[in-house]
């Protein structure tokens, strides 16, 4: 029996990883740092085991193989799950924290942990619904994304990155060379101001001026703004600093993985254009563990190439660039700038024949 469909139950293991800490905290003695037990989870516990497991390197059979897998709506209904559950744990994890005994160092430890989990829970599984055409996902990807204030990435990922990728016009394609440090900070400014351009374009396209109730940004700041009003009116301003706070951490995550997903690769310009985007565009990484915890967004390459396909679907390219690790254990290194030129650069000039990206 295949058990792949039900590995991707271990999605749920990352919201999962706070309720365990506030646990831990309490019958540890040591809660200051308990709060910290997510992050060395994701970032030494599982790096460790995706190493222990390997890699993944099955592909659908054919193209009719990938159409089914796609019809099958068990994989669609985690991804509706898992929105659900993000928008429980930040109410409950805000909760929590307001309420536990913790010190600066705790305190500190829990945001951080909520951060990275609200990027893995919150906009990653955002990322694979605002690329389908159900209206339902739009909307539950949207929501989510209004649950860490970024919901620009909605329509700046869509309209921007996806054609602009990999070329000098996408401020989420890190150039070869380029520190993770100004590239988050570039690409986090970058991109909010261009999904208001890009939606305010749009509407001027239809005759219509930008300040109007069809701009999908006033949707999602009002929704966002409800989520803090109802964290304020609950939890008082600790609550919203909370909700805040765990926000920024989920966006700087996303851009730490954009940092990782084209570093360094370029594409050519034929005739004035740019070469239509392929597989060969994003690194791919199809260490097995961590792609089932991320719906197999480390399968980046394939997705560029085909953004409408479902995450259960997605293919293992042997030609595309390939990370060394899992997207843990390259987060780590991103943040090590001389480590991540010293281990990454070699890849990226072996892969353009001797030259860098």
């Amino acid at each position: 029996m295949h058990l792949k469909p039900f590995g991707f139950l271990l999605v749920f293991v990352v919201p999962a990883l706070m309720p365990f800490s506030a646990w831990l905290a309490a019958v540890s003695g040591v809660p200051n740092a308990a709060a910290w037990f997510p992050l060395l989870f994701l970032f030494v516990l599982l790096p460790l085991a995706d190493y222990a497991l390997g890699r993944d390197l099955r592909n659908p059979r054919d193209a009719a193989d990938i159409v089914k897998l796609e019809g099958q709506h068990y994989y669609r209904l985690l991804t509706l799950l898992a929105a659900a559950v993000q928008i429980v744990l930040i109410a409950w994890s805000g909760w929590w924290v307001v309420h536990a005994e913790l010190g600066a160092v705790g305190i500190l430890g829990w945001l951080a942990s909520q951060g990275v989990v609200s990027g893995i829970l919150g906009i990653n599984v955002a990322h694979e619904l605002i690329h389908k055409r159900e209206r339902l996902d739009q909307w539950a990807g949207g929501a989510l994304l209004c649950s860490v204030g970024y919901f620009g990435f909605k329509i700046e990922h869509v309209r921007g990155h996806h054609v602009n990728v990999s070329t000098p016009l996408d401020a989420s394609s890190a150039r070869f060379g380029q520190s993770v440090y100004p590239f988050m900070l570039r690409s986090l400014a970058s991109n909010i101001t261009a999904a208001w351009r890009l939606e305010a374009q749009r509407l001027t396209g239809q005759g219509v001026h930008w300040l109007n109730w069809r701009n999908e940004m006033l949707w999602w700041t009002t929704l966002w703004a409800a989520f803090g009003a109802a964290m304020l009116i609950w939890l008082g301003p600790p609550g919203l600093a909370f909700f805040l706070i765990q926000g920024l951490g989920a966006a700087l995550s996303l851009e730490i993985i954009n940092y990782i997903e084209h570093y360094g690769l370029t594409r050519r310009q034929v005739e004035g254009r740019y070469e239509r985007t392929t597989h060969q565009h994003s690194w791919n990484s199809s260490y097995l563990l961590s792609n089932l915890l991320l719906f197999q967004l480390q399968r980046h390459s394939d997705h560029h190439a085909n953004p409408r396909r479902r995450y259960q679907a997605l293919i293992h390219h042997d030609d595309s660039p390939q990370l060394p690790g899992g997207y843990s254990a390259m987060f780590v290194l991103a943040l090590l700038p001389p480590l991540w030129r010293r281990i990454i650069d070699p890849r990226v000039e072996a892969y353009y024949g001797g030259a860098g990206g």
